[in-house]
Formats: structure tokens, sequence, C-alpha cells
């Protein structure tokens, strides 16, 4: 079996995590046994994943939102102590990747996105998305685009405002929670924009600007990049690798 610190070192290279500011901390979070056998792979560092990857044996889980976040209190709150306990007590340890992971050009969130959506020309775009392009034919509809974001994250319909050209060519991604990165899509002249959780301002910034906004869900939009990990990892070192998916509706 693969040693535990081989696993961990092997993704922090691939991510690069010493080249980002993030807010919180890349890489191993919680350390567990030696050696891994099963990595269990999800979105969040929550009870119900920490739970499930218990009882499925695992050894090591990666997650893309992990336990610890600049300015949370810093002591073990009840909230840490439920996700720590059964880590500590099934000596189970827990690695993440946040910002690196949302980046990354081949295996992040929003290049997978943008593979899933059948998006040409993938170029970086706003702070850590991509934008690409949609020539064939004639571009797309906003209920095509509309069809293809839905499939791509699992059948849930986004929300859509449909405020931009009748003919969609270009679209600006961003995961997560990223409204205001709809802002570059607007100054790069882009036809739609694209992110998971959506804050208010978002459907005025459309309307008045004239560019359509969809929002798939915060979770449902960043299932992508942490599931590669563990499918990459299953690949290099031989490991078996689940990934749980927590329903999450936002």
């Amino acid at each position: 079996m693969p040693e535990l610190t081989q696993l961990v070192d092997h993704l922090d290279r691939l991510l690069a995590i010493d080249d980002f500011r993030d807010y919180g901390p890349n890489g191993l979070q919680v350390p567990g046994p030696t050696e891994v056998q099963t990595v269990v792979t999800g979105v969040s560092a929550n009870g119900p994943l920490i739970d499930r990857a218990v009882e499925l044996g695992a050894q090591l889980v990666v997650v893309h939102h992990g336990l610890y976040w600049r300015g949370d209190p810093q002591r073990i709150t009840p909230l840490l102590h439920r996700r720590l306990a059964p880590l500590i007590k099934h000596d189970v340890a827990l690695a993440a990747y946040h910002l690196p992971l949302d980046a990354h050009p081949e295996h992040g969130n929003n290049a997978l996105l943008a593979q899933a959506l059948g998006g040409g020309d993938p170029r970086p775009f706003a702070e850590y998305g991509f934008a690409v392009t949609f020539p064939e034919p004639d571009g797309l509809t906003v209920d095509e685009l509309t069809a293809r974001v839905t499939a791509a994250v699992g059948g849930r319909e986004p929300l859509v405002v449909p405020a931009g050209p009748e003919r969609i060519r270009t679209l600006g991604i961003v995961s997560g929670a990223a409204t205001d990165a709809i802002g570059d899509a607007i100054d790069l002249g882009l036809d739609a924009f694209l992110t998971g959780e959506p804050a208010e301002r978002g459907f005025s910034i459309a309307t008045d600007a004239g560019i359509h906004f969809l929002a798939a869900g915060h979770h449902a939009t960043e299932t992508f990049g942490v599931r590669r990990l563990g499918e990459l990892l299953a690949a290099e070192f031989g490991v078996d690798h689940r990934f749980v998916d927590v329903e999450n509706p936002i």
C-alpha cells in the first residue's frame, strides 16, 4: 500500500498549492495512518461525508472544502469536534484543496465543467475560472445552454436570468460562489456567465448589462475536481477510490 505522505505530496505538487493565497490551509489537515488503501473524496468535510468514509473503511478523505477557514474561532468548537472526532477515533486522515482545485487547467472544477458543457477554446477567465466558445453551428440558445448545464451537474436545473443575446457564443465559468465575476464577463463582452451559488445583485447586474446569468449550485459545480483527484490517485497508486456525493441543494 502507498504511504499517506506519498499521496498528499503528489496532490500538493500537482495542484501547486504554494502558488495560492487561500482562505484556509491546502494539503493535509488531519494526519492519519502511515499507509492508505481506500480513499474517499467529496466536496465538503461535513459530518455525513466523514461518517460515510468511516463506513467504507477509508484511510484518507480528500475534499474541496476543508475543516479550517480564515476567521474561524481559535478553538475546537462543538461543530469542529463533531467532524474531527470520527476521524481521530478511526485514524482517518483528511486533506483539502480549495482554490488550487478551482484553478487547475486540466483537473480543476472550472476546466472540467467547461469540458462537460462542450465548450471550445478554453482560456483563463476572471481569477480562477475559464471562458469558452460555442461556435457550432451558430452558438446556443439559452435553453440549449441550460440543458447542457443541467446534464453536466447531474440533472439539477440551474437558476437562469435570460437577459443576454439570442445566440450564446461565449460563456464565462467560475464555480462556487462567484456572482461578482459577472463583471469580468461583461468587460470581455461575453454572452453568458455561469457560477454556482448566486447573490441577489446578480439579477440586476445581468438584466442591466444584457448578459445571461446562470447559477447551478455551489456544491453541484464543485463535484468535478475532487472526484478527479480520487481517480488520479487510483490510477497512479492503485488505491481504491469512492466518491461520496452528500446531497446539497445550495
